[in-house]
């Protein structure tokens, strides 16, 4: 049965808690159902599935209403995240209009972070840009390999450093957003990438989070995961990021897992996923490096092993046998 999409409703509201110049706040999130992400609809990333909360049939109107639905639930809270299927700065997706709109209707927030992919942050759009903005890029990886074959992102690193240059130039804060085991990637292969991208990324950015992958419908990742040749992240591969990471990072580091413990999302055994889940949350917030200490469990020793045995076949990319030649592009 066809999945029945309401336009004139935001695709989802919550509140969470993050950070502002190192101050928990309560934070208001809503999901705009967008036209969607134009690179989704050409190509798309391998493991991305957020254009399914998305519609060509969505106008201008449609966002108003939408807007005006999700602050029927808004508490004046002082961060406020606009997300969408694509990129706010995308003014076929978001019309310039209407993104005045919203800074306008959130005009008591003192930071409203949106997303956008790095081509559309340019120093012409980022002129006059609301002055509480924080932009969030996913550069996923900052080794083109894996970002071209293990991601299909469309763009490249040179393209994320101009985009953040420009906003580290106009004085907006970065979050930049870097996977954590995309496909085609060992486990071992998978945390040196990250602690890599963490070094470089961490220079131009207010804070970096550390998404591990999960296994979203109509995905090419859930194809490889429904035949056995995916297995998300472990959560002691995140934990082992995360305190590398720490070390070399120029900026606050975090992690806030989507489906964290499930057999879709990052997870160890049920044992002790929430205990390390928890422990990741505090680091990510109070960024003490003890929190990650004491997380002990008899998985780790398979994790361990699984580790040693990766790391004696070396740490690159490993696409020839099973990157088809379509996955691929210029």
């Amino acid at each position: 049965m066809p999945r029945v999409i309401d336009l004139r409703s935001p695709a989802a509201v919550w509140k969470e808690q993050d950070v502002i110049e190192g101050r928990k706040v309560d934070t208001f999130v809503t999901i705009l159902l967008t036209t969607g992400c134009w690179w989704s609809a050409k190509k798309g990333c391998l493991m991305c599935g957020y254009n399914a909360d998305s519609s060509p049939k969505v106008t201008e109107e449609h966002l108003r209403t939408q807007l005006s639905k999700a602050m029927e639930r808004y508490g004046g809270e002082p961060m406020v995240k606009i997300y969408t299927s694509g990129s706010f700065l995308d003014e076929n997706e978001i019309p310039l209009s209407f993104r005045e709109e919203v800074f306008r209707t959130f005009g008591d927030a003192e930071r409203i972070l949106f997303e956008s992919r790095a081509e559309f942050v340019t120093p012409s759009a980022l002129d006059g840009l609301d002055r509480r903005s924080e932009v969030a890029i996913g550069l996923e990886s900052a080794n083109e390999e894996v970002l071209r074959k293990c991601v299909r992102k469309g763009f490249t690193v040179d393209d994320y450093r101009r985009a953040a240059e420009a906003l580290n130039a106009a004085g907006i804060p970065l979050r930049t957003y870097l996977l954590l085991k995309p496909p085609f990637l060992t486990e071992r292969a998978a945390v040196e990438d990250a602690v890599a991208s963490i070094a470089y990324s961490s220079r131009f950015s207010e804070s970096v989070s550390v998404n591990p992958v999960n296994v979203q419908r109509g995905t090419v990742v859930e194809s490889l995961f429904r035949r056995g040749d995916y297995r998300p992240p472990w959560l002691w591969s995140l934990v082992e990021v995360l305190r590398r990471g720490s070390e070399l990072s120029q900026c606050r580091l975090m992690s806030s897992p989507s489906g964290g413990g499930t057999v879709r999302g990052v997870h160890n055994c049920d044992a002790c996923d929430r205990k390390i889940l928890e422990a990741v949350q505090r680091f990510s917030f109070e960024q003490k490096i003890e929190d990650l200490d004491g997380l002990e469990c008899g998985c780790r020793d398979e994790w361990t092993t699984l580790m040693d045995v990766q790391g004696t076949m070396g740490t690159t990319v490993d696409v020839g046998r099973h990157l088809s030649n379509e996955l691929e592009f210029d």
